[in-house]
């Protein structure tokens, strides 16, 4: 059985484009200090 990690445990950011706080991924766990967006849209729509 899977051991479950309680989402308010987890780390917070808040997306430096649209504002909004998201929580830390396992997927981001080796690069989570360079993270800046919340998802791919915002990081694909930095520019516009």
């Amino acid at each position: 059985m899977k051991k479950q990690i309680k989402k308010n445990g987890l780390p917070q950011k808040v997306c430096i484009l649209c504002g909004r706080p998201f929580s830390w991924r396992k997927k981001w766990e080796k690069v989570w200090e360079e993270v800046k967006y919340c998802s791919e849209r915002c990081r694909r729509n930095r520019q516009a």
